[in-house]
């Protein structure tokens, strides 16, 4: 089973806008109890990230450092029509993300203690962002669903391996 449901983001302009309570209320209301909460932005000059959430200062920081790291104006890009904000823009979405995927359990997303879901937004002036939000349902392995569990060790090649259960369809 898999709920899903569009989202429509506000954002004020460049800078971060919080969106974990947004994506939380999908999730609550998905009737799913268990599963992953998959998000996908449709913006090539926005992004999501997960960052700490107690301290808004960190979501400052993270911006003056990608305004650092591609400053707009820079006399390298070519793509010009839309203003100088524009192609550090879609750089800045291309270093980051543009989807995401946070386990959750008991309508509750699992995500760390400090860990908040945030909208990023690239340009200088705000707009309406997309977001796509998939909510689908976890199915236990090896549970008769046509599905047989198989045990694997995973490793470095030194016989530091780690067991993981796969399970093999078909």
């Amino acid at each position: 089973m898999v709920f899903q449901e569009r989202l429509t983001i506000t954002t004020p302009g460049r800078g971060t806008t919080p969106v974990t309570d947004a994506v939380q209320t999908r999730v609550m209301h998905s009737g799913i109890r268990t599963g992953l909460c998959h998000l996908f932005l449709h913006h090539t000059s926005a992004s999501l990230v997960l960052c700490e959430n107690a301290d808004p200062d960190v979501r400052t920081d993270l911006e003056r450092y990608m305004a650092r790291l591609v400053p707009d104006g820079d006399a390298l890009f070519e793509h010009t029509a839309e203003g100088p904000d524009d192609m550090p823009a879609h750089i800045k979405s291309a270093l980051t993300a543009t989807q995401l995927s946070i386990p959750f359990r008991d309508r509750q997303l699992m995500l760390g203690t400090w860990q908040g879901i945030c909208l990023c937004e690239h340009r200088d002036r705000g707009g309406r962002r997309r977001l796509l939000a998939d909510v689908a349902r976890a199915h236990r392995a090896g549970a008769g669903r046509r599905g047989r569990v198989r045990m694997a060790t995973v490793g470095r090649g030194d016989g530091e391996g780690h067991s993981i259960r796969l399970v093999v369809r078909g």
